[in-house]
């Protein structure tokens, strides 16, 4: 029977994968940063590998992040307390989001480099103002 990875360590992962890109830190870096090897840090990035609670408060220190930021925008359907089951959960429902695509990673990028902070304002109300609201969002001039 092959275990597969549990759908939270995969979310963590994820988040430290994110992080970890937008900031322009490559796998190695990290690794040195908190004594493992990048093959260590792709594992975990994975999922594969379970990040113990030290590990994890080292990497909030090293990514200047709370801890919390690993577990923001965990989906519902696996945040619930209902443990069991969790391994039915699709590792695909965690496919195609768009805060992993390259190309949201380099726009996160292109922005933080504009360094006058009055364009940058400009262009986050440009892109917000031709964007589609979100499920939720009134959309508005108060946002």
């Amino acid at each position: 029977m092959a275990l597969h990875p549990n759908p939270i360590d995969i979310h963590v992962g994820k988040r430290v994968r994110l992080r970890r890109t937008l900031l322009g830190m490559s796998q190695e870096k990290l690794g040195k940063a908190i004594n493992l090897t990048f093959q260590q840090v792709q594992k975990y990035e994975r999922g594969t590998n379970r990040i113990g609670s030290s590990r994890l408060y080292q990497l909030s220190q090293v990514l200047d992040i709370p801890i919390s930021y690993f577990f923001d925008d965990l989906p519902a359907e696996i945040s619930g307390h209902k443990t069991p089951g969790l391994a039915d959960i699709k590792i695909a429902s965690f496919e195609g989001d768009p805060l992993v695509k390259r190309e949201t990673l380099e726009l996160v990028r292109a922005y933080y480099r504009i360094t006058e902070p009055s364009v940058r304002k400009r262009v986050f109300e440009l892109v917000k103002a031709v964007a589609k609201p979100a499920s939720g969002d009134k959309g508005g001039a108060g946002d």
